[in-house]
């Protein structure tokens, strides 16, 4: 996702640093850029002259002084609050003091990543869909100490990187996870308990509801790590058993069965 947001704000005009721990994942962020690029290139939506501008705008490195100059940091690193924590940490030594620090977290409190800075009222969640260049919205969360200043300022940047921006207080999975996530689990749930296959499970929501994808392939689209990652965030940010993740959820990843990523979830690809 990382990788999705300097494509579409390189896309928007924006000179943009792509930071990452190691320069293999580098390099997969770009092949990923360029192959976005290229479809839209094969489809006439953008000439190769201006794929050529887009990419040039994009900046890789390792080294974190690159961002020191950054007016915003848009953080996309895996969904576990120590490693977010200390990424906060860092970046508020690193980049200038008037700089918004915001997190891409689907669930992680706001609040909390503020609080390990000097900037709380700096700090904020822009919470974008999967895959960012083509899904619309972005849920912006406020943290408890997130200033006017800085939301006005997010909202505006969101509406210039062609998204839409929906606010929302900052809560357990905000309003995105907090009602996707239930839905499947609770699909698991009717895997595991033998209500029905995965393919009635699926193929009954994407008829019956109208939903592109059903929830079990959605799930594996997403990562059954980061579904169950949510899950255990709702469920102890809430303190509610209607939040607990699903016994197969857990041996799906304990087994390494993540899904797209890993090549088998609740499908094989």
């Amino acid at each position: 996702m990382g990788a999705g947001i300097a494509q579409v704000a390189a896309r928007a005009g924006f000179a943009v640093v792509m930071h990452d721990v190691a320069e293999e994942f580098l390099a997969r962020g770009m092949k990923a850029i360029n192959a976005s690029l290229q479809r839209d290139v094969d489809k006439q939506r953008l000439n190769p002259d201006e794929k050529g501008t887009i990419i040039e705008r994009i900046k890789a490195t390792t080294d974190t002084e690159g961002l020191r100059d950054a007016f915003i940091v848009v953080e996309a690193a895996t969904e576990d609050l120590a490693v977010k924590t200390e990424i906060f940490k860092s970046l508020d030594k690193v980049v200038r003091p008037d700089a918004i620090l915001a997190s891409n977290t689907s669930s992680i409190s706001i609040t909390k990543l503020g609080g390990v800075t000097q900037r709380p009222d700096r700090v904020i969640g822009m919470h974008f869909m999967n895959p960012v260049p083509v899904m619309n919205l972005v849920e912006v969360i406020r943290g408890a100490a997130t200033s006017d200043r800085t939301y006005e300022e997010v909202r505006s940047l969101t509406e210039r990187l062609g998204k839409i921006p929906l606010e929302c207080r900052d809560s357990p999975g905000f309003v995105s996870n907090r009602v996707l996530m239930p839905m499947i689990n609770e699909a698991v749930f009717a895997l595991y308990e033998g209500v029905a296959s995965r393919e009635s499970i699926d193929g009954i929501m994407k008829l019956g509801m109208n939903h592109p994808m059903g929830p079990l392939a959605l799930a594996d689209f997403i990562g059954l790590d980061v579904c169950l990652a949510i899950m255990n965030v709702l469920h102890d940010g809430f303190g509610d058993s209607k939040y607990r993740p699903c016994p197969l959820l857990k041996r799906y990843v304990d087994a390494g069965w993540l899904g797209r990523k890993s090549g088998r979830g609740f499908y094989e690809y």
